[in-house]
């Protein structure tokens, strides 16, 4: 095991981005009175019972809720019981948790929007029935003072629904008027506030058409497909939190000698924080104190921890292997490197955010074409009758309400929810509005390796090259250790049916090894130097029974599943695949020969991953980002589109537009499959509402269109839209 060369300190709000304390054990004791866990493997009413069982006997802990739907645990505790002594407990009884910090966990403004959608949608509805009901006993023949009544009644209920249900739609086309532009809630607020205004005018003069019932029609489907839209985004949203939830920002502060858990943000240069075994480092600093090794994977891409002592310069982020580190908190820099990775990322979303979804560039065309062909109707019949303003409008609201996007509201939030619910049953989460339009346009997919085509945890490749009885000591060694090389020896040697020796005196050397003693004989494990060993090309600890000449066991990163699935099904598609990678050259040929991956890129910085991707965009490709660390977010922003693992850092996924929900990588292939089918049914929807105006219009146009033609028009366009979407399910 080699060390690389510290990367430069770096201190900046960009930090906040990265991990900043520890997911599961030697987490310090919490103050509050309730701790909140994930679990995301409950699935019945048992577990739920095993799982509040359990908690509830654990020493301190007062009272233990499981909500089964949001798979979490909300656990009232007594001062001083922490998070990883419940994790224990549940880890003991076979589930897999984690901790939550609450303060992510809000979610209220979404809720709020969601239940105002829903209201306004309630009380269209049952406005928009009510009027119906009336207008049927006009349409089958009431005239004269019965007439006058129901549009009188109608009116009464229609103008206030109206004005209530029909909010977002004003505001949204009052703030585009504002800034003098289109948009598609413009023609929706003017057809549905003059069907409602020119009603009005006709029943006061007892006139024989309404366009009540049409107005309401209109405000509800809409409203159906914003309450569609939002539903699809507050899924990504509150899973989203979740996943950031699992990370909570605080950290160990030294004063005086003595711990104290402080949030991130009251940290100052100069502090002392303690980082413990299974930590990240929650800032960039200089150790003082301590020695260890560091996990640099996420960051850096190294698949292979680095020593860390006395003046080793750490960057948030890293995590904390083997020994406990006092650090001294850095002074921020304008010329460190998360400093520019903020930048890089930042310049890279704004190139991004220019992306035009194609309801918006319908709605440019639409919009102005509706009022233009409005306009020209009025004028036409008002020069047809010789100045029958009344005839005029009546004919130029019809051609308002015929033509008002109706269909176009519905036809690319009623496919994205259907897109987005297979696959997230799939294990795929949309975050993004677009990301389903991008996904369906990438030609070229860019995947990091650690982390992402690998699970960033080692495995033993030569285990059985050697006799049982050195298994059985590296075994009894490992087991003392937090290294992931150890561990992933512990794993290997426990599948393989090997119990450990009996040994003695074991201690471990942060930074170097463990060692005991096998009867008289002093056994270690370890790196190459410690053993005496001299070191190879390939990631290897070793063991050393006292005076034998040292045994190799050498270690490959384990490719995460479903990769090799996923690279040949994106093949087949005729997709090109290339893998860049901070990584060193071996390891990065390894899994590139492995997974038939032809073109590839080693040591990248991150840097050259967003110049990568830029210079494939600049040649006209489509790229498809795929990573997980910080030294990805760059690259990811500057991506048409991105996806991260769940287990990526913050960082990585904010800046994606897809979250990898499992560890398998399979269902990227198809993802991409059923983002093709996706925008061909929002094509498809578009060609549905064009050929609808195409055979509407001529009739408002002839002054044929009375509000029962309008209505069932709507509502027939409305509906096979709907339909269409719901092929994908």
């Amino acid at each position: 095991m080699t060390a690389t060369d510290p990367p430069r300190i770096s201190a900046c709000a960009a930090c906040s981005a990265a991990p900043l304390a520890e997911r599961t054990a030697g987490r310090a004791a919490r103050d509050d009175a309730e701790i909140l866990l994930s679990l995301p493997t409950i699935h019945c009413a048992g577990c739920i019972s095993t799982v509040e069982r359990g908690l509830s006997a654990t020493p301190g802990a007062r009272a233990a809720r499981v909500n089964l739907t949001l798979k979490r645990a909300s656990v009232t505790t007594d001062p001083g019981v922490s998070a990883a002594d419940l994790i224990g407990v549940l880890d003991r009884l076979g589930y897999e948790a984690h901790e939550l910090d609450p303060g992510m966990l809000s979610g209220s403004a979404a809720d709020r929007a969601g239940r105002d959608i829903l209201m306004r949608l309630a009380v269209a509805g049952f406005a928009m029935m009510n009027v119906m009901l009336l207008s049927v006993a006009i349409w089958s023949g009431a005239t004269d003072a019965t007439r006058d009544l129901f549009h009188w009644i109608s009116a009464a209920i229609a103008l206030p629904a109206i004005a209530f249900s029909g909010q977002p739609f004003f505001r949204n086309a009052w703030s585009a008027l504002s800034v003098r532009r289109l948009n598609m809630d413009v023609p929706i607020s003017l057809a549905i506030t003059l069907a409602a205004g020119m009603s009005l005018y006709e029943t006061m003069l007892s006139g024989r058409h309404a366009y009540f019932d049409a107005a309401l029609s209109l405000t509800f489907f809409l409203l159906a497909g914003r309450y569609l839209d939002h539903r699809t985004r507050a899924v990504a949203r509150s899973a989203a939190e979740e996943l950031a939830a699992l990370e909570v920002p605080r950290a160990l502060r030294l004063r005086d000698g003595i711990e104290e858990t402080v949030p991130i943000a009251d940290l100052a240069a100069g502090d002392i924080v303690r980082v413990k075994p299974g930590a990240r480092l929650p800032v960039d600093g200089v150790v003082v104190a301590g020695q260890s090794e560091i996990d640099r994977s996420l960051l850096t891409g190294e698949t292979l921890p680095v020593h860390a002592g006395q003046g080793a310069e750490l960057s948030a982020g890293e995590m904390n292997l083997t020994g406990p580190l006092d650090v001294r908190v850095a002074a921020a820099g304008e010329d460190s490197s998360l400093h520019r990775m903020a930048e890089l990322v930042a310049v890279a979303e704004s190139a991004r955010n220019r992306y035009t979804s194609l309801a918006d560039r319908a709605a440019r065309i639409y919009a102005p074409g509706v009022h233009l062909l409005a306009l020209a109707a009025f004028l036409g019949w008002l020069a047809a009758t010789g100045g029958d303003v009344r005839l005029a409008l009546n004919i130029a609201v019809a051609v308002l309400i015929i033509t008002c996007p109706c269909a176009l509201g519905l036809a690319v939030p009623a496919v994205t929810t259907a897109a987005s619910g297979r696959l997230f049953r799939r294990g795929l989460l949309i975050k993004d509005g677009t990301a389903l339009e991008r996904l369906a346009e990438v030609d070229t997919v860019v995947f990091d390796k650690t982390g992402t085509l690998t699970l960033g945890t080692p495995e033993v490749t030569n285990l059985g090259e050697h006799p049982r009885r050195a298994v059985a000591v590296a075994l009894a060694l490992a087991e003392q250790s937090a290294h992931p090389l150890a561990n992933a020896l512990a794993d290997s040697a426990r599948r393989a049916g090997v119990e450990p020796a009996p040994l003695a005196d074991v201690t471990e050397v942060p930074g170097h090894g463990v060692e005991g003693r096998w009867g008289e004989m002093p056994v270690r494990f370890g790196r190459a130097a410690w053993v005496g060993a001299a070191p190879g090309q390939s990631t290897a600890a070793w063991l050393r029974l006292g005076d034998a000449a040292p045994l190799a066991f050498t270690f490959a990163d384990r490719p995460r599943p479903g990769a090799a699935a996923a690279i040949a099904a994106l093949r087949a598609q005729g997709l090109a695949v290339r893998l860049i990678s901070g990584d060193t050259a071996g390891p990065v040929t390894q899994l590139a020969r492995r997974l038939q991956i032809d073109d590839w890129t080693a040591a990248a910085l991150p840097e050259e991953k967003a110049a990568l991707v830029q210079r494939l965009t600049a040649e006209g490709h489509k790229v498809l980002m795929v990573g997980d660390g910080l030294n990805d977010t760059a690259a990811l922003a500057a991506a048409h589109v991105s996806v991260s693992p769940a287990t990526a850092l913050d960082a990585a996924r904010v800046a994606s537009d897809i979250v990898l929900l499992g560890a398998d990588l399979a269902p990227l292939g198809g993802a991409l499959v059923t983002a093709r089918r996706a925008t061909r049914r929002i094509r498809e929807n578009f060609a549905i509402a064009a050929g609808y105006n195409l055979v509407a219009v001529p009739i408002a146009l002839a002054g044929f269109a009375t509000p029962l033609a309008a209505a069932l028009a709507m509502s027939a366009s409305s509906i096979t839209v709907s339909l269409n979407a719901l092929r994908l399910r």
